[in-house]
């Protein structure tokens, strides 16, 4: 066994989503020295998905950095179980609890494995080098194509026992909402999602830029530009968003919600109303005083935090934002 915070020591990580299969070894200031990156064939079966993930791999354990590597960390787009080392992420159908933990772990030399989801990464990655750092009660979200999160308790990150906790995006906010594709109602990720907020934009009227494709991105745009429809899209995306954060800030005791993903870079059209809104629903005093700040670590979390979710669980030092 490699001593804990060994010089020189480094983790494998790999962030797996429904666009990209991305791979990096992390050195233990979060910086990446070598990465992979293959586009991930979504649409395919499970063997040709992994054959992706396996190419990432391959290309990793070329480098000659590699043989300083002590773990690998893996954060999945989800539902992941980490219990069983199986990920079925909702955007890739070919994988329905697929063996992916086992199937790195034949290839990787024999170094531990650790599976979490993306939102858990991401909130590892801005505790050890981003947004959370110093903080011990912290909530981190990625609103993006979906709503993720992951929550950081007593100083310690928190994976829960399958390595989903803290997914706030499927957390009702609208008990008698609309209908989300994972069979609730009225959930955080359907109502402050970017596909929803341009959605509800496109359904009020609102029309994107001629030669401008209907995104988040667009509505954000035109809600600097003061265009009605865009900023109530954004403001109900907001709410949804406060009452989520109210909601865990009720439960758990936070200090500080990191806000990231591509959502969270409409800057000001995102965040006045979010703050706006928390003060009406994080309103008892233990919750009242909730940060919310945006994430630092942009599209590199998903690896740094694959590789901080690994430290975490497996108590290597420098690798963590404990202590």
């Amino acid at each position: 066994m490699h001593p804990h915070g060994a010089t020189g020591q480094l983790m494998a990580a790999l962030d797996i989503g429904g666009t990209k299969i991305a791979g990096a070894l992390v050195d233990a200031e979060g910086r990446l020295l070598i990465r992979a990156l293959r586009p991930t064939p979504a649409g395919r079966d499970g063997e040709t998905v992994m054959r992706a993930v396996t190419e990432v791999v391959a290309e990793l354990k070329a480098a000659p950095q590699w043989r300083n590597a002590i773990a690998v960390g893996i954060g999945s787009a989800g539902p992941v179980d980490a219990v069983h080392g199986t990920v079925s992420p909702v955007n890739v159908p070919g994988w329905r609890d697929f063996p992916l933990v086992p199937r790195v772990a034949e290839q990787a030399d024999g170094l531990p494995v650790v599976l979490t989801g993306d939102g858990v990464a991401m909130t590892a990655a801005e505790h050890w080098q981003g947004a959370a750092r110093g903080y011990d009660n912290a909530l981190c979200m990625v609103v993006s194509t979906g709503v993720g999160g992951g929550l950081v308790l007593g100083g310690t990150l928190l994976p829960g026992p399958t390595g989903n906790a803290g997914h706030i995006g499927h957390i009702s906010v609208d008990l008698d909402g609309d209908l989300c594709p994972c069979g609730s109602r009225g959930c955080v990720e359907r109502i402050a999602s970017g596909p929803n907020i341009a959605r509800r934009a496109l359904e009020r009227g609102w029309l994107p830029p001629a030669g401008i494709e209907a995104t988040a991105r667009a509505v954000a745009e035109s809600a600097r530009q003061g265009d009605p429809v865009a900023l109530a899209s954004f403001d109900r995306a907001a709410q949804g968003l406060a009452a989520g954060i109210a909601a865990t800030a009720t439960l758990v005791e936070i200090n500080v919600a990191v806000i990231g993903g591509g959502v969270s870079g409409a800057g000001p059209v995102l965040f006045d109303p979010l703050r706006e809104h928390l003060t009406r629903y994080a309103t008892l005093s233990f919750a009242a005083g909730v940060e919310v700040v945006p994430a630092k670590l942009g599209t590199d979390a998903g690896l740094v935090g694959a590789a901080a979710a690994a430290g975490e669980a497996l108590h290597i030092d420098g690798f963590t934002g404990t202590g």
